[in-house]
């Protein structure tokens, strides 16, 4: 049996690629390594899918130390014919340290790393192979794919800190079979070593392998399978193609792997979810899972996943009726298509996936693709003035252009630069841009024009301004709270008399504003506070249901301010109360809109506007209510008032309650 051994590259008479040049080539990209290892590498493995099979290409990444079962055959059989001094060669101070960490990219449903295994032989179609070993910088040779082998490998190197991987890969052969092949690269620093005839430079790039020829060779079949099984990588099945880069001692930037596995997931949702989704009855182009040690971490489902299921829609609109063609008029080309979804929603929660895209609390981006559907990056546009609307788009270029989106792009494919083209491919990609602003620019104003006086506002601000509307009457704004006038007292609830109109604002009241936008706006507006508890009956009262005299007035406790909420794929506007009077007491919901600006209360739809509706009361136990009006019992549980607000307006929230006769 071959035994492998490493073969370090000397400069041949006629030059070479120095190692440092090759990891330079991915640049100084702004995403961090492990993002741009789940890019590129999903690329690749998209690329290499076997066109002829309608299964899903299967892509997962696995993190685990190598125990003790294998630790012995890694450091016996990767330090075989190693250069021993560990400047140049820092693999030796990884296997002899602390226990060795992994992680493993893997494709499956893949035609793996197939043709010949010399650069010199591979003069056909088939020469994965020595795309991904042995050449740098390959033209891309699959029509529409993602990327190049030539590129996207060199970040399995620099994620390596000994800049060290194993490829593990099965193919098919000309003759029908099937083939394994196992070999060792280590990419890291040219140097020159001192040897008995004098100093020699080398590259700085390693093989470990097949040794016994001129030229360093995989170890393949039965050989290759053995290897692979005593370092403990999987095995593939009997009909099985792909491949799988183990990545010695990766960087996790400071990441726990419990943590970089949570975060990996992420990022596979944020940067991939175009080939998680099925679409017009066909299933998702790819399957993708995480592991640490073996135990799964969920890939988020992008369906589900805020504010990626605004994306998803998006989507949805663009290949649908709804999408919109962008077309450049001189020179003539089309380019693409368009979609665009806007939304209510509450502010996010952002992710260490999302802020490495500079996505932070508020969607105002649209998705970027080529025809391969993966992502290129989530370019912004302008920002809706207020942390509860949001809009995502996704542009996907035409097949037609596809060459024209490719070389816009950097090594690392995250971008589109105009700049980097000549005419008139520049200017296709300027008027994208363009067209994209354009679309924007519609979906933001109310029926295709802005209301005149709009301005860009932050939401504290509008909340602010919005609130001086309302004549002899003090409140707060979204941002700033303000005392009632000659008082220094601040009260912390709202309460409400039985019956009481909630569109009261006399002085001394509180009015309380969560304004979506100038363009489209919402609000919880609550009626007069600070009356106490009152023995006097309550009046205007003509159900023979009702008590005479009660002893306590029915109120209405606000417990803080409106809130947005997700409720599904949709929004909501959610008031929390009490009804701390204690019995049972029917309470009814009282909506109405304004237009920002008119500070009118409307309980007809104003033109071009609809009414908010009541979805249902929400007991303290998340049980839905949806009569209205609706009895509950009076106490400390906290009930929710869930709505849906109406589009371009503000939505007042009131809530009425009146005692129930007990029988």
């Amino acid at each position: 049996m071959t035994e492998p051994r490493w073969f370090s590259q000397p400069y041949p008479p006629e030059g070479a690629s120095a190692a440092e040049g090759i990891r330079n080539q991915l640049g100084r990209p702004e995403l961090d390594l492990l993002t741009i290892l789940v890019r590129e590498s999903a690329q690749n493995s998209w690329d290499a899918r076997l066109e002829q099979s309608a299964a899903p290409v299967d892509y997962r990444i696995d993190m685990w130390t190598v125990g003790p079962a294998h630790a012995g055959a890694w450091r016996e059989l990767l330090l075989a014919g190693a250069p021993n001094n560990t400047e140049h060669f820092p693999l030796r101070d990884t296997l002899k340290g602390a226990p060795v960490r992994v992680l493993s990219v893997s494709d499956r449903g893949t035609r793996g790393l197939g043709g010949p295994t010399r650069a010199d032989n591979a003069v056909g179609p088939e020469r994965d192979f020595v795309s991904f070993i042995r050449n740098i910088g390959e033209p891309r040779d699959t029509a529409l794919g993602g990327g190049t082998y030539g590129f996207g490998k060199g970040i399995f190197y620099l994620l390596s800190r000994p800049g060290t991987v194993i490829v593990h890969s099965r193919c098919r052969t000309a003759a029908g079979g099937h083939e394994t092949r196992l070999i060792g690269c280590t990419l890291w620093k040219s140097y020159v070593a001192a040897e008995s005839d004098g100093g020699r430079r080398y590259t700085g790039r390693h093989w470990w392998g097949d040794t016994s020829g001129e030229v360093i060779e995989p170890l393949v079949g039965a050989e290759a399978e053995a290897v692979a099984q005593r370092l403990g990588l999987k095995a593939f099945g009997p009909e099985e193609t792909g491949t799988t880069v183990a990545v010695i001692d990766p960087n996790l930037d400071d990441l726990e792997p419990a943590q970089a596995a949570e975060y990996l997931g992420d990022t596979i949702a944020w940067h991939l979810w175009p080939k998680m989704i099925s679409t017009a009855g066909k299933p998702a182009a790819m399957r993708f899972s995480v592991a640490h040690d073996g135990v799964q971490h969920p890939v988020p489902d992008p369906r589900t996943m805020r504010p990626l299921n605004m994306f998803v829609a998006a989507y949805e609109t663009m290949v649908g009726p709804g999408g919109n063609d962008l077309e450049c008029l001189k020179p003539k080309k089309h380019l693409g298509r368009l979609g665009l979804v806007k939304r209510i929603m509450p502010p996010l929660d952002p992710t260490r996936a999302s802020r490495m895209l500079d996505i932070e609390d508020l969607i105002h981006h649209v998705c970027l693709m080529r025809p391969a559907e993966l992502v290129v990056t989530y370019h912004a546009g302008p920002k809706p003035p207020s942390s509860n609307q949001g809009y995502a788009g996704v542009f996907r270029a035409d097949e037609a252009m596809d060459d024209v989106y490719a070389k816009a792009e950097p090594p690392t494919h995250d971008a589109w630069n105009p700049h980097s083209l000549d005419r008139p491919e520049s200017t296709y990609v300027q008027t994208t841009f363009r067209r994209i602003g354009e679309g924007l620019d519609t979906l933001l104003s109310l029926s295709g024009t802005a209301r005149p006086g709009a301005s860009n506002v932050a939401l504290g601000a509008a909340s602010s301004l919005f609130s001086g509307l309302v004549g002899g009457a003090w409140g707060i704004g979204g941002a700033t709270a303000y005392s009632k006038p000659g008082s220094t007292v601040t009260s912390s609830s709202r309460s409400t008399d039985a019956e009481e109109t909630t569109t009261h604002q006399a002085a001394g009241g509180r009015r309380t504003t969560t304004q979506f936008s100038d363009r489209t706006d919402f609000s919880g507006t609550h009626p007069t506070e600070g009356f106490g508890d009152d023995d006097r009956p309550a009046t205007g009262t003509s159900d023979p249901g009702m008590l005479d005299a009660p002893r306590r007035r029915p109120r209405v406790q606000y417990v803080g301010d409106p809130y947005y909420d997700d409720r599904g794929d949709s929004s909501v506007l959610v008031q929390e109360f009490r009804l701390p009077v204690p019995g049972p007491q029917r309470v009814r919901i009282d909506l109405a809109v304004t237009l920002p600006g008119t500070g009118g209360r409307e309980t007809d739809p104003p033109i071009g506007a609809s009414m908010p509706v009541l979805i249902g009361w929400e007991d303290a136990t998340g049980q839905l209510h949806t009569s209205d009006p609706q009895v509950v019992e009076g106490g400390d549980s906290v009930w929710r008032a869930v709505v849906r607000p109406a589009p371009d307006t503000m939505t007042e929230i009131g809530i009425k309650v009146e005692a129930v006769r007990t029988p």
